[in-house]
């Protein structure tokens, strides 16, 4: 009889559950369970409390709503019988963290905590807690400590410390009142298994842990608040379990929510990003894997460790156990495209999409896609979600030059895909520069699906050939790889993710070249992005932060 592997891919507005053959790596069945709450950013679900500026909160309550929804369904459209599916892996987007109770309880479902913002998950995108990541940059500087290396110098506002000092710092009763502050990744496989888990990718990318000298000492965490000095010790653990093993098995309860068998293996929790690069095919290191959708995160795997500047970090046994995996990213990719359809396309190409029966992002391409490269005379900077790689700063925003009254919107739109093209080039020649080979691109998510141009552009862009996954849905096969592996071949699995990709991951036939000419002119309009890259993103004009600055105190006096 064949086997199964389910695979949960928790996102930012909702979760999807995949039914996976082992044996091939064939997406038998699909279901989404789109969460309730969504991202919270505006108004506190329940009450009329809004949020400030740059907060994103989430429910916990729709995780679980995603396993009682998105798996029973994936089981009902297979038919598959409950007892094949051997193995269940999960990831999430990180760092998303909460604070709980000893029990695992979410603190936001408590009654006398509902209305407290702080005790509420907070999503990856949550950028609130920029002034506290600043302190800790600054801190750890002056104080010499060489973790910051790893990190490619700063610690982002979206990872764990600084969203927990925030938390400490404007609500100190839900950080007295929390016995655990957790990543929603490990929180949810806990509330599969009923043991908590820390893995680490999440750790080691999210929370500063090395697999060489665990957590920074308790001296850092003291420098930057007494309090904070036993948070690992207090409210965390030391106990990092490596990506691949078996974090424990299906509860009775889960198993109820499910329609799963109880017993069943759950492996460690990974993250979107990271566990999409087996699942790509990439186990060995110079291949770069692009996470395509809202964001891009890339990943590249090496054998040896290297100080890479601006990069998210790197981490051994982060992406795939025994490697050195790295990861870099940029905020606003599809997230981009979308604002400009929303914000800033004309009724009558809204109307001509809707008259041809076609969506307005493929009748924007179709258009683009007639231009030549530096046709338009448009050149953009692709901050609009601020920058994560290489500068590490969430305070830039976008800017677009060279509009006259003859711009036109597909003119924009290929502006705007050329500028998330240019960002990537900036982050690979950074690898390069610093010893990491990047030989080949691999792209996954939903733009490769969806646009065609987009990946011609950064063919040519970048001047490297670029193959894309087989599967649509990569991160839940990759969590559906990782399952088969929890479950270890005496189940009908697989012993290490090295044998399961060589089975159950696969690459699509077409690839994408550069195109010599492209590549002259777009040769020419990377250097004048890097221009305007360094003088607005390095210090030299900080313009984009006055400016956000002056909103932010106008709209607080309003």
């Amino acid at each position: 009889m064949p086997k199964y592997a389910i695979g949960v891919d928790f996102g930012t507005e909702s979760g999807r559950a995949v039914l996976v053959d082992i044996t091939n790596g064939q997406e038998i069945a699909t279901a989404v369970y789109t969460y309730a709450n969504g991202v919270i950013d505006e108004v506190l679900p329940e009450s009329n409390l809004r949020l400030e500026p740059d907060w994103a909160l989430q429910d916990p309550e729709d995780y679980i709503r995603v396993f009682q929804n998105a798996i029973p369904a994936v089981l009902q459209q297979s038919g598959v019988n409950p007892a094949d599916v051997i193995g269940i892996g999960i990831d999430f987007t990180a760092c998303t963290m909460l604070p709980t109770l000893k029990d695992g309880t979410p603190l936001c479902v408590l009654p006398q905590y509902r209305n407290r913002p702080h005790a509420w998950v907070k999503l990856w995108k949550h950028h609130a807690a920029q002034p506290e990541a600043n302190r800790l940059n600054e801190i750890a500087t002056e104080l010499g400590y060489s973790f910051l290396n790893r990190y490619g110098g700063k610690i982002s506002s979206e990872w764990f410390f600084p969203k927990v000092w925030q938390i400490l710092n404007e609500d100190p009763e839900i950080y007295f009142a929390a016995e655990r502050f957790i990543e929603a990744a490990d929180w949810v496989v806990w509330q599969l298994t009923g043991e908590e888990t820390r893995n680490s990718c999440t750790a080691g990318y999210k929370a500063i842990w090395s697999k060489q000298e665990g957590f920074p000492p308790r001296e850092f965490f003291r420098a930057l608040d007494p309090r904070l000095e036993n948070i690992v010790d207090e409210k965390m653990s030391r106990q990092i379990v490596s990506i691949g093993q078996c974090a424990g098995y299906l509860t009775e309860e889960a198993a109820r929510w499910t329609g799963l068998k109880p017993g069943t293996a759950v492996a460690v929790a990974n993250v979107d990003a990271h566990v999409s690069v087996p699942a790509s095919t990439v186990t060995e290191e110079g291949k770069m894997v692009m996470i395509m959708g809202t964001s891009i995160c890339h990943m590249v795997l090496s054998r040896s460790e290297h100080f890479v500047p601006g990069i998210c970090g790197y981490v051994e046994d982060g992406i795939i156990p025994g490697i050195f995996g790295y990861e870099a990213g940029q905020s606003c990719v599809g997230d981009h495209f979308g604002w400009f359809v929303e914000q800033c396309v004309p009724e009558h190409y809204q109307q001509e999409a809707r008259q041809r029966g076609v969506d307005i992002h493929a009748l924007l391409e179709e258009k683009a896609a007639q231009l030549k490269p530096g046709e338009s005379g448009l050149l953009a900077l692709d901050w609009w979600n601020g920058n994560r790689s290489v500068l590490v700063d969430v305070d830039l925003t976008g800017m677009m030059l060279g509009m006259t009254l003859l711009t036109k919107p597909e003119e924009i739109y290929r502006a705007l895909i050329e500028a998330t093209a240019y960002g990537t080039r900036v982050i690979i020649e950074t690898f390069v520069h610093h010893g990491v080979p990047v030989n080949e691109l691999i792209a996954t998510g939903g733009l490769p699906d969806r646009n065609k141009l987009l990946m011609q552009i950064y063919a040519d862009v970048t001047g490297r050939e670029i193959r894309v996954a087989a599967a649509h849905q990569t991160p839940a096969l990759g969590s559906a790889m990782f399952g088969a592996v929890a479950a270890g071949k005496s189940a009908g699995g697989y012993d290490d993710i090295f044998e399961a990709a060589k089975h159950m991951a696969h690459l699509r036939d077409e690839v994408y070249r550069p195109i010599p000419e492209h590549q002259q002119v777009y040769d020419k309009l990377y250097q004048e992005y890097l221009i305007l890259h360094d003088y607005f993103g390095r210090g030299a004009n900080d313009v984009m932060k006055r400016l956000k600055a002056l909103k932010a105190s106008i709209r607080g006096k309003v």
